[in-house]
């Protein structure tokens, strides 16, 4: 029982302490005189990829391998059909000509890349499949591809919220907050990895289902809070733009360093995860072209929904 209170008091110490951490990040860039415009496009990616990267990082040093992978996909596959679905409907998304044709592509890239660095097996006639540290090394060198290209578009991306304090607080306040906030996220996410093993110990369900789930969604709720408060906002481009930049960053990055701490062993059930990862990518980018162009319409939102509802109960299901 106490490990489960740990679980739901460590999902609110993973997301509260990556606020903390993105508040004092923020101010050590204006401190160090970074853009309005850059501090808005890095900490807001990376930010809202922290409790994925803290979760996955506890849990790869643990070895739990289904809680590794299963966060990744499943968060992944929450970004898009679950909380672009719910700020669709709240607001129709209508999305830059460059998101369209670099930033989603690249998304969808990125889990198809997942696909073939993960299927030894099938690739290569070996026992087992795994993502090796080699593997890591590959999603590592795509995802400095994937700044290196950030930072030449940084000056010319529009939707990008001015910071609410323009001035530079104390050096004491920023280094507070950035360490109150990066012992909170170590401690939340494991709490959250050792409830999870726990739960799915005690109830019979695969780690891998309680990845995909759980940890999932729950890791993915600073993405969900932008993107619907942005889309409240009517601020469209930081809605979709951000979980799509937070797909990019889940796999080329958290991925890539999981690996790089201990080889993360790969079941072939999760290929059908990747697969929906795949198509939910490849749905979010001809969804730009049905209905209004580059604009992602309400009905199109709840239909993404729907498709999540489905792939939660499918999962349960047939996983288990």
């Amino acid at each position: 029982m106490v490990a489960y209170v740990l679980m739901a008091v460590g999902f609110v110490l993973v997301i509260k302490g990556a606020d903390l951490f993105v508040s004092g990040a923020s101010a050590l860039a204006r401190r160090l005189h970074v853009s309005d415009l850059a501090i808005g496009l890095t900490v807001v990616a990376f930010g809202t990829s922290l409790p994925e990267l803290a979760v996955n990082v506890a849990a790869s040093i643990r070895g739990d391998a289904g809680i590794t992978i299963g966060n990744i996909l499943g968060s992944n596959i929450a970004n898009i059909l679950l909380i672009l679905g719910v700020a669709g409907v709240i607001l129709p998304l209508a999305v830059a000509r460059g998101t369209v044709w670099k930033e989603i592509p690249l998304s969808l890239l990125a889990a198809l890349l997942v696909g073939v660095l993960a299927n030894d097996r099938f690739i290569d006639g070996a026992d087992l499949s795994h993502v090796t540290r080699i593997d890591g090394l590959v999603l590592l060198s795509f995802f400095a591809v994937f700044l290196y290209y950030t930072a030449g578009i940084a000056r010319t991306i529009d939707g990008i919220p001015e910071p609410l304090d323009k001035g530079t607080q104390p050096a004491w306040k920023t280094g507070t907050l950035m360490a109150v906030g990066f012992v909170a996220l170590l401690v939340g996410s494991m709490w959250v990895v050792d409830g999870a093993v726990k739960l799915a110990t005690a109830l019979g369900v695969r780690q891998t289902v309680i990845g995909l789930t759980i940890v999932a969604i729950g890791t993915s709720l600073p993405e969900l809070a932008t993107s619907a408060a942005a889309a409240y906002r009517r601020n469209a481009e930081i809605a979709i733009g951000n979980v799509v930049g937070s797909n990019i960053f889940n796999i080329f990055f958290i991925l890539g360093v999981s690996s790089l701490i201990r080889p993360i062993p790969f079941e072939p059930k999760a290929n059908a995860d990747i697969g929906v990862a795949i198509v939910a990518s490849a749905l979010l980018f001809l969804c730009m072209f049905t209905g209004k162009r580059r604009m992602l319409d309400r009905w199109e939102a709840a239909i993404f929904l729907g498709l999540y509802g489905v792939y939660i109960a499918a999962t349960v299901l047939w996983l288990n």
